[in-house]
């Protein structure tokens, strides 16, 4: 998908793109509302060219790169660092400044998406830890609950736990918080 706001230049880059072997299966504005189009279109890398991205643009990106993420490539005349780094905090995979070289172009989109992918499952990895360390609290603090009304040590109220999750077939950590909120209503 090609996000571009001077149509002539869109042309340019979008022949360039077709040139590389590469299909552009949507052009638009910047002012657009990209996330349903992005969405709709299911586009493999967004590809965005513009002369210096401007707050708003990089707002877009952002919101963009939150509710449907993409790899996105920027070209940009604008060099300065602080641009530069808020485009890659707005979730942009390639900044690229020196401008567009039919040769380059899938080089750097092939870096661009391996960058995407690569981050995308640090996040993945992420928050798979946080949900685990999230569950493992709420293990502790049933096995806790266990413990103090029912007088058992660490591990019996743990082989508790698991006991009732493999009877209702459920997770420990469903059933750690379903006695957690048992108790809840029992105070």
């Amino acid at each position: 998908m090609l996000v571009d706001d001077d149509p002539g230049r869109a042309i340019v880059l979008k022949q360039a793109l077709s040139d590389a072997g590469h299909r552009v299966v949507g052009c638009f504005g910047s002012d657009e509302d990209l996330p349903p189009k992005v969405t709709a279109l299911d586009p493999d890398v967004i590809v965005i060219d513009m002369a210096a991205p401007g707050r708003d643009a990089l707002e877009g990106m952002h919101r963009l790169h939150g509710d449907t993420p993409r790899p996105i490539v920027m070209f940009s005349e604008d060099a300065a660092s602080a641009t530069i780094h808020a485009a890659v905090r707005a979730g942009v995979s390639a900044y690229i400044v020196d401008g567009l070289q039919r040769e380059r172009i899938t080089p750097i989109l092939e870096v661009a998406i391996a960058r995407f992918r690569e981050f995308q499952a640090l996040r993945d990895e992420l928050a798979e830890i946080k949900h685990t360390l999230a569950e493992r609290k709420l293990v502790d603090r049933a096995k806790g609950i266990l413990m103090e009304q029912r007088g058992l040590d660490e591990e019996a109220a743990y082989q508790a736990l698991r006991r009732m999750a493999m009877e209702r077939r459920r997770r420990v950590g469903e059933v750690a918080r379903d006695v957690i909120d048992y108790a809840r209503m029992l105070i």
